[in-house]
């Protein structure tokens, strides 16, 4: 049996359909830590909702709740007779730096920014490194652990960033945001449950690991093609200024569009592990097709 905490939202919901044998343990049903004894796997996805402005707060709430569930699920598993087997946490792939000049990886990415980043780039810094401090902290030696380093998961489903973006195109809004040269970090759905198999089959990865497709792309060139992939030539550019009034109004930060994110996943290609959608034209063709209901085309027969 698979324990999701913390999986009421898009990722927790994509992981229960993948996984057959799964308990869902969220704040609506309850935290049992009788729940993890036995259990084969344990994969922590709780965390407040980032769409919101990082007042102080809203940022004590988005620290806790990450370092606080990855602290409890510690303790609990130090404290089963039968623990997990594995222990997968999420993480983020927001703690490298904003990066248009590397990419980044498990063993040459860069965590931090440079001093004169935002003040909300550095809040999120702080959130990563906080949250995987509580990780690796936790005294689990009968448990495996695994940090996920995760970009942007991509799938069809009603909440999820693909449905925001793709809405964005649909009005006409889908044009670069701010320079459009920041690059974006993104996987497909099927590549991350793939790549999360991976992880909870192999017994020697004990590491941070990051999710992510092998080929970012800048922001300009990653909304060009999801318009290819819906049909439609043209979207209006967004501007730096208009991004940070509408985040305002919003009552989101503009962070998280106009970072940049150039994260590639060595270690997983290092395994041998082969994407289905490395690159993001084909991935954007597929999601648009589940999205619509319309059968996908491929070499000219449905599929």
């Amino acid at each position: 049996m698979i324990v999701l905490a913390g999986g009421s939202g898009q990722i927790g919901r994509m992981l229960a359909r993948h996984f057959r044998d799964v308990r869902v343990l969220s704040r609506a049903t309850g935290w049992d830590a009788t729940a993890l004894e036995g259990a084969d796997a344990v994969i922590n996805l709780a965390g407040r909702s980032v769409d919101c402005r990082y007042t102080p707060e809203n940022r004590r709430a988005i620290i806790d709740s990450r370092v606080q569930t990855t602290e409890w699920i510690g303790r609990a598993i130090a404290g089963c007779a039968r623990p997990p087997r594995v222990w997968l946490n999420s993480s983020t792939a927001t703690i490298y730096r904003n990066s248009f000049d590397k990419a980044m990886d498990e063993w040459n990415g860069e965590i931090g920014e440079a001093a004169d980043a935002p003040d909300t780039w550095h809040f999120w810094i702080d959130v990563a490194t906080k949250w995987e401090a509580a990780f690796f902290g936790c005294d689990t030696p009968a448990t495996r652990k695994v940090a996920l380093h995760s970009a942007m998961v991509m799938s069809p489903d009603q909440g999820g960033v693909f449905e925001v973006l793709l809405r964005l195109v649909r009005f006409g809004l889908g044009g670069a945001a701010g320079s459009g040269e920041q690059y974006m970090s993104w996987i497909h759905e099927r590549d991350f449950c793939a790549a999360i198999d991976l992880l909870l089959a192999r017994d020697d990865m004990d590491c941070v690991v990051n999710l992510a497709s092998p080929n970012p792309l800048p922001n300009s060139e990653f909304m060009r093609e999801l318009r290819r992939a819906w049909g439609i030539g043209f979207g209006l550019p967004a501007s730096r200024w208009m991004i940070e009034l509408g985040a305002f109004f919003l009552r989101t930060e503009s962070e998280l569009i106009l970072k940049s994110r150039r994260v590639v996943p060595t270690r997983l290609l290092r395994e041998g592990f082969a994407f289905a959608f490395p690159q993001w034209p084909a991935a954007a063709r597929e999601l648009v097709a589940r999205y619509s209901g319309a059968p996908m085309k491929m070499n000219g027969a449905q599929k």
